[in-house]
């Protein structure tokens, strides 16, 4: 399912860290683009999800900005569907 989940992120971010726990906690791998090293990356997150913000969570079809549990678990629960 890694290629479902991606999560945007920065070295600094502890949202972002706290975002990884949370997912890695539910079984859920991922996929990481640290922003700050693929400027191209950067551009199509912020294309994504209309700013330049991180955390971003891209579960399936849906975007997250920021680090928000009960949007984080039912975007899972879509998914496992």
């Amino acid at each position: 399912m890694a290629e479902l989940i991606k999560i945007y992120t920065t070295t600094v971010c502890p949202y972002c860290v706290k975002a990884k726990a949370f997912l890695k906690s539910k079984g859920f791998n991922f996929v990481e683009i640290d922003v700050n090293k693929d400027r191209k990356a950067a551009q199509e997150m912020v294309k994504l999800s209309g700013q330049s913000g991180v955390p971003v969570i891209e579960i399936g079809d849906v975007i997250i900005v920021g680090f928000d549990e009960e949007e984080i678990e039912n975007a899972l629960k879509n998914l496992r569907r």
